[in-house]
Formats: structure tokens, C-alpha cells, sequence
């Protein structure tokens, strides 16, 4: 089935993913309609919890469901999934090393309406900062699908970042996804563009726009940690500069971890990303993303920098 909404395509996987596996369970903090957890609970209502606006007492439900060998995803805004679960993440799951799922649902800037207080830029740095912590972020609706299948696949704690707006998909439906391995979307010698979430879309928009004038190389992020650090100097090699992009902000994200991976390359870096400010409320997601500078055109101006910086 092909989907353009990440939250349709993890609420639907967790259903099919559900129907094999009666170990799966579904918790929301009182957002089952925004998170598309409300697709689990009309099935499955006996496996699906709702634990009210109470994102601290569903995390520690969830540890301890998970050590009843139940395999538990947790379900709000990403700003709330973490940021007030983090002691329980931290001191139970994370120590613990135990099966829990997080997903932070309408990430980054996606909750366009809402303002700083519901948009979340800084889940990716703090998840990744938890030891034992894996943090997924899906460049689309197709791989979606498949992360959150990989993570059920897995054994330990899970972060899963997801957007909450429609747009059209640019990795194959269907491919495996492989934790820990980026994927290269496009090749080229100049500059490479490691890009992660939405940002995948805009960098791919970016390099067909440069076409004939810069040979880009696109690489898509969905992992951000573990990040398999040989894979991505291999992606780095032969490339002057490098452009990060994230719908995140550039302290302590992707772009971030990238830079720790490539610290003995001597490779120049740009990062694309929100500029460590909090969001704003906008009429569209469009708004938002030209406001904080998170579009088409600012990769394009990065990697033609870049660029001329390297000659």
C-alpha cells in the first residue's frame, strides 16, 4: 500500500505489524488521532492504552509491559515524548536496555499552527546524547513503513521521528531499511549532501537544480544513531565539501553527528538546519520552513558556497 502522510504509514504498519504479532502494543498520551495510534485501538482494542496527557506515567507503563516480554510503542508529539519522558527514559529504558518504541509524532516544524511550544527541533539531540538509545528519523511515508517494521525487528530502545504533513515520497517502496546504513540517492563528485527527514526532499530538489553546474552527491540519513561511521567517510571520500540538512536544530543533531563521524577528514562542513532558535506559528508548513530558512534554495545557495569555497 503507498502512502504520503509518515503518520498514516506508521499507524497502518503497526496494524499489519500487529495482526502477526499479538507481543506488539500501542500506548497514547490523549493524541491516538493525531499519532494514528487510534488505527491500532480499532483493532486491536484490547492492546492499545490510553493513559490521558500523562507522558511520564505511559513511558514507565511501557517499561514495564516491556519486561513482560510485551514489545510497547509509545505515541505523542515528539516535544512531549521526550522532553516530558525524559527521566523516565533515561533511568528506566535506556539503563535497562529495554524493548520500548518511542515515536515523537509531528516533529521539527511540521506542527506549523501550534508555535514553539508543540514544535520539537532538539528530540534528535537529546535521544541521541541516551546511551543504548537507536535514533530513527524516515525521509518519507515509504520508509516509514519499513523503519518501523526494522524496529520492531530489533531488541532495545527506539526513537522514531515522524512529520505530520503530506508530501510526496522519494525512497522506493518496499526496500529494506537497515539501521545504521545511510543510503546514497544520488551520486556525484563535488559536493556531497547529507540530508535527513524532509530535508531529503529539498536536497534531492536542490542537486536537479544544479545539475551542469555542480556534480551533487545526495545521501539520505535516516539513521542517527548508531551511525555507521565507515559507510559515511566511503560516502565522504572523494567529494571538497560537504552540506548537512535538517529540519533540526544544527546543535547536536544530524548534522552534528556527521561532523564528529568526518572530525579527521579535514572536510569543510555547511549545516542547513534551524539556526539554535525555537519555531514560530505559521499559516503553512511552507511559512514556517522559508522563515527558519529550511528550504530548496538554501541547500542550493549551501552547496554552491561550498562549492566555490573548495576551487
Amino acid at each position: 500500500m503507498s502512502y504520503i502522510n509518515q503518520r498514516i504509514a506508521y499507524g497502518n504498519t503497526l496494524v499489519e505489524l500487529g495482526k502477526d504479532d499479538e507481543r506488539i502494543v500501542v500506548l497514547d498520551a490523549d493524541l491516538c488521532g493525531s499519532t494514528m495510534g487510534k488505527m491500532f485501538e480499532e483493532k486491536y482494542p484490547e492492546r492499545h492504552f490510553e493513559i490521558g496527557i500523562a507522558e511520564a506515567n505511559m513511558t514507565s507503563i511501557a517499561a514495564g509491559l516491556a519486561q513482560t516480554g510485551k514489545i510497547p510503542f509509545t505515541n505523542s508529539f515528539a516535544v512531549f515524548a521526550g522532553g516530558r519522558a525524559f527521566d523516565q527514559i533515561r533511568q528506566t529504558i535506556a539503563i535497562g536496555k529495554l524493548n520500548v518504541k518511542i515515536c515523537g509524532s509531528s516533529s521539527g516544524l511540521s506542527d506549523f499552527g501550534d508555535g514553539a511550544t508543540h514544535q520539537c527541533v532538539e528530540d534528535m539531540a537529546m535521544f541521541r546524547s541516551v546511551p543504548n538509545m537507536t535514533v530513527i528519523c524516515p525521509a518519507d511515508a515509504n520508509e516509514t513503513v519499513e523503519a518501523v517494521k526494522a524496529m520492531a525487528e530489533m531488541n532495545g530502545p527506539c526513537y522514531l521521528r515522524l512529520n505530520r504533513n503530506d508530501y510526496e515520497n522519494v525512497t522506493e517502496e518496499g526496500q529494506k531499511f537497515e539501521i545504521g546504513v545511510p543510503k546514497l540517492l544520488k551520486d556525484g563528485e563535488d559536493i556531497v549532501v547529507f540530508a535527513t527527514g524532509y530535508m531529503v526532499k529539498l536536497a534531492m530538489e536542490a542537486a536537479k537544480e544544479l545539475e551542469g553546474q555542480v556534480s551533487v552527491k545526495v545521501v539520505n540519513v535516516a539513521t542517527i544513531k548508531p551511525m555507521n561511521e565507515e559507510k559515511i567517510k566511503e560516502l565522504a571520500r572523494g567529494c571538497r565539501g560537504i552540506v548537512t540538512a535538517e529540519e533540526h536544530n544544527v546543535k547536536g543533531g544530524m548534522g552534528s553527528a556527521i561532523a564528529e563521524v568526518l572530525s579527521k577528514e579535514c572536510k569543510p562542513i555547511e549545516f542547513v538546519g534551524v539556526q539554535d532558535t525555537f519555531g514560530c506559528s505559521a499559516h503553512s508548513y511552507k511559512d514556517v520552513l522559508e522563515y527558519h530558512g529550511l528550504t530548496t534554495e538554501t541547500i542550493v545557495t549551501a552547496i554552491k558556497n561550498m562549492n566555490q569555497f573548495t576551487k
